[in-house]
């Protein structure tokens, strides 16, 4: 069996992800692995602020997306000082893109051995509309993905 270095958890500030990050550190600590934790800013969501900005939004979509990533690493980083992360070799990542492909990618240029998801994100109503990422990380998804069920873990 493939020794597993890098353990990769997609955080998106849901109870489900919290959780998941929580049982990735974990697992991660287990098996002395690095951790990579990514979130990413959906492009659905930069598409709408652009088209804000051409009707005269008071800040530059380029500005308030640079603000967010900076907002979101602070809340990470306040997150994984919360659930005692310190001790690992800790990576966070915030891209900006369809939320699947990015995770992806993710997993392919940062050499990830396993990836550690929740069931479902923040909203389910695009889930309904448009697929889960969950749902399109197990078809994409080029190495082994973990999905957790809400309080199963503990």
């Amino acid at each position: 069996m493939k020794r597993i270095r890098k353990i990769m958890t997609a955080y998106d500030f849901s109870d489900y992800s919290k959780e998941a990050l929580e049982f990735a550190s974990e697992l991660a600590d287990e098996l002395k692995s690095d951790l990579l934790i990514v979130n990413v800013i959906n492009q659905r969501e930069v598409d709408a602020l652009r088209r804000a900005e051409i009707e005269g939004a008071a800040i530059s979509t380029d500005q308030f997306i640079k603000d967010m990533k900076k907002d979101r690493l602070k809340s990470i980083k306040d997150l994984t000082d919360e659930i005692s992360v310190k001790r690992l070799p800790v990576k966070v990542k915030i891209k900006t893109g369809a939320p699947f492909r990015q995770l992806v990618q993710a997993v392919k240029d940062e050499g990830v051995d396993l990836v550690v998801m929740g069931r479902k994100g923040r909203s389910n109503l695009a889930g309904i509309l448009f697929g889960t990422t969950a749902e399109k990380m197990f078809r994409h998804c080029p190495v082994p993905l973990l999905s957790l069920r809400q309080d199963m873990h503990r």
